[in-house]
Formats: C-alpha cells, structure tokens, sequence
C-alpha cells in the first residue's frame, strides 16, 4: 500500500473553507478592505489587498499596509471592514455545486467541517446562502474559535477537533489555506484548492495544494476525495 493510500484511509473529515470556497466573495471583501482603508486616507493598490485576502484580519493589515498601521488603527480598521463587507452581503452568492459538494462527501461518509476564520454572524449569512444550516454538518468554526489565523493553522485544527475528526483535508481557495494545511500538527492535514480565489494552480501547488480545480463545481459528485488515494 503506497503513502498515499495510507493517508487516504486517515482521512475521516473534510474541511471547507468558506470565502472564495463556497461562496463567491473574495472580491467583495477586497473592496471592503479597500474602503475601510480609504476611510483612514490608506490607498494601498487593490492587488496587494487581494493577494491577501484569506488571511485573517489580524495578519492583513499589517501585511497589506505595515505593522506601524497595525499598531495604530488595526482594530478600527477590522471594524470598518465589517461594516463596508456587511453593506456588500446582499450582493454575495453561493458558488453553483457548493452545496452539493458538501452533501456528497457527507454521503460518503466523511464528517465535514466549514473552517471559516470570519466573523460569526458572516459564516452564518454564508450558511443561508448555501441553503445549510450548523445543524447540517459537523462544526461550524470562527475568528472567535482560534488564537491565531491563517495561515497559522489553529483554525484548522480548532475544526477538526470540533467535527470529532481525527484527520482532514482542507478544500480551500487561497495560497494561506494551503501553508495552513501544511503547518497542522501530525497526522498532518492535506490540502486541495480551487481557483476562484484568484490564485493560479501553479501558486496553489507551490503552497502545498495537491490538487487544484477551477472551481468547487468540479468537486460536487465527491470522486475527487477518491482520487487523493
């Protein structure tokens, strides 16, 4: 049996991320952090904000604008965040399959997680557009549930361990889900992305991806988890 299999058989969970993995708003939240900044007269191009979206807010602005900054307005600006992402969610829409993704894992008998490290009250928004509830799956995770953020791991972990899982994959659409999958502790976690976050298959993979697909709609009749062996 190949190190493969053997990992493919440990995998008892499935973690989705959520921003840009089910639901259609990395942009959305680009735009948000872009206001937020401008309100504090930051204008930072709107690349450099995208590059970091999926981050957690704590580990973007000083990524995005310097840790002085962070030092000085990090909070108002996450609360700014907020407020600006908060008037886009009526504009905010599930990926096609999303949904479906889910529920063929879970009919394969996996334990699925929703590790979102976004605010609760926006993981709950995403959920009804999803047309899920907490009670469809597993665990339901949210910046209040870890210390750290992506791309540390501790979400990751914080998911997993609320799931009742012993190991996982991630399925999530930027290069911070990947460095967090690769960073989880031991059995360790893999990672499969897709590209509707904005990154290339080729930045996935030089993350740590193992599989890259165009988008959550590829993943709906569960085989992908079958080929991970």
């Amino acid at each position: 049996m190949s190190t493969h299999d053997e990992a493919a058989e440990a995998i008892d969970t499935v973690l989705f991320d959520v921003d840009g993995t089910l639901i259609d708003s990395t942009y959305h939240h680009a735009v948000a952090w872009s206001r937020a900044f401008a309100q504090h007269d930051l204008h930072p191009p709107m690349w450099r904000i995208h590059r970091a979206v999926g981050m957690g807010g704590d580990q973007l602005v000083p990524s995005v604008v310097g840790d002085d900054v962070e030092e000085r307005l990090g909070d108002e600006l996450r609360t700014a965040w907020e407020g600006e992402y908060r008037q886009m969610l009526p504009d905010v829409r599930a990926f096609d399959g999303a949904a479906d993704a889910v529920r063929a894992v879970q009919e394969k008998g996996y334990k699925v997680a929703l590790a979102s490290s976004g605010k609760s009250e926006f993981t709950d928004a995403a959920l009804e557009k999803l047309g899920l509830t907490r009670d469809d799956v597993d665990a339901v995770t949210s910046s209040d549930d870890a210390d750290n953020s992506k791309p540390e791991p501790d979400i990751l972990v914080a998911a997993l361990d609320e799931a009742g899982g012993r190991r996982g994959v991630l399925v999530g659409d930027a290069t911070w889900d990947a460095e967090s999958a690769g960073r989880v502790p031991q059995p360790g976690m893999l990672c499969v992305a897709v590209r509707t976050g904005g990154f290339s298959a080729a930045e996935l993979k030089d993350a740590g991806a193992v599989a890259v697909y165009d988008a959550v709609t590829n993943l709906h009749n569960g085989a992908w988890i079958d080929e991970l062996a």
